[in-house]
Order: C-alpha cells, then structure tokens, then sequence
C-alpha cells in the first residue's frame, strides 16, 4: 500500500519511488496525480473515502484530508496535494493521520473538528525557494506547534525535514520551538529513528 501526498514533486515521488509503485497493491493519491499515474491507482479529493481490503489483514479506511502546498492562491503552480486519515474498521481511539505536504491553513484546522487523531505524522521543513523569497511551501515548526494545540494527538511526529536543500527548519529548529511551546504539547513530540521499528501507544 502506498499513500501518496502528491505525484508531481520529486521529493514526494523519485524515480526509484515511481519504479516501486506497480508492485506496491493500492495506490492513493490526488485524483489528478491518478489521472497521470494510471493504472489502478485510486483519486482521492478531500474528505473523499476509499477502503484498502487484504486477504487476512483488517480493512482500512482512508479519507483523504485538505492540503495546500504553499501560500494562498499557489495550487496552479504547486499542485493538487492531500493528507490521510487513517482507521481501521470498528477501531474507536482516534486516527494515524498524515498531514502530506501543506503549510497550516483552515483546512488543516478542519481535521480537528472531523477527527480525533491518535498519532499525527506531521510534513515540516519549513520548505523555502530563493525566487519565492519568504513564502513557505511546507509547515514550519512554529506552525506545527500552533497545529498541536488545536489537533491535540497524543503523539505527534515530525517528518519531512531533511535531505533535500529546500529544506529550512531541521530537528534542531523543531526541537528549539516545541521547547517553547506548553507542557502538554511538548510532550506529544516523538522523534522516529530511521530505519528501526518503533511501537506507539494507542
């Protein structure tokens, strides 16, 4: 199974991501990342509903969530980009939601009142371009704090930070504005090591 934010920008889907995705089952995306990928891939626009069903594995619900990968009036030059909430069938303690690439903005705020959210994997980066000068096409940490507080999840995950120049707020960055931040939302920050199983509290 792959969940994929968007198609369009290689720091979502390289090449050797792109080779992988005929053998990986179900594919999401955005309806026009399906259009262009083809296949059996599935369209999902937001709060649009799809189910991923195996052969002795519990069925999955997916809802795509809102996104937006950059500032106001950006989608014609970024593209269409989504997040996913995901529950399994008749589990009842909150969602593994999956920001995607987006900046905050009204519809991020709006999973808040749909959902409860278990464990929030959360895009930053604080993605910045020299042409575009502070404009920012990825949330920052300030902006992630600010999410928390309204989301409230018990575990909230950074992703989406490194390895790729656009990048501007690595984990120290993050580290430094979750410090600030309160108590409770200070200790709903989980750092993931790379490449190592790890368990999360549901």
């Amino acid at each position: 199974m792959v969940l994929l934010s968007h198609d369009q920008h290689a720091d979502n889907l390289d090449d050797a991501g792109r080779a992988l995705l005929p053998a990986a089952g179900s594919v999401v995306c955005t309806e026009a990342g399906a259009r262009r990928l083809g296949g059996a891939t599935r369209g999902l626009r937001a709060w649009g509903t799809t189910e991923l069903v195996a052969p002795g594995k519990p069925t999955v619900e997916v809802t795509a969530t809102p996104a937006r990968h950059g500032p106001p009036l950006s989608r014609p030059v970024a593209g269409h980009v989504i997040g996913f909430a995901l529950r399994e069938k008749g589990q009842d303690d909150g969602v593994l939601w999956i920001s995607g690439d987006t900046v905050l903005f009204g519809g991020l705020r709006e999973v808040a009142d749909r959902f409860d959210v278990n464990t929030a994997l959360l895009h930053l980066g604080g993605v910045r371009f020299p042409v575009t000068g502070p404009l920012r096409y990825s949330m920052t940490a300030r902006q992630a704090v600010e999410l928390c507080r309204v989301l409230r999840p018990r575990t909230a995950v950074p992703v989406h930070y490194e390895g790729w120049s656009h990048f501007r707020q690595g984990r120290e960055a993050i580290e430094a504005e979750f410090a600030r931040a309160p108590a409770d939302v200070r200790a709903r920050l989980r750092w993931l090591p790379l490449g190592v199983p790890v368990d999360l509290a549901a």
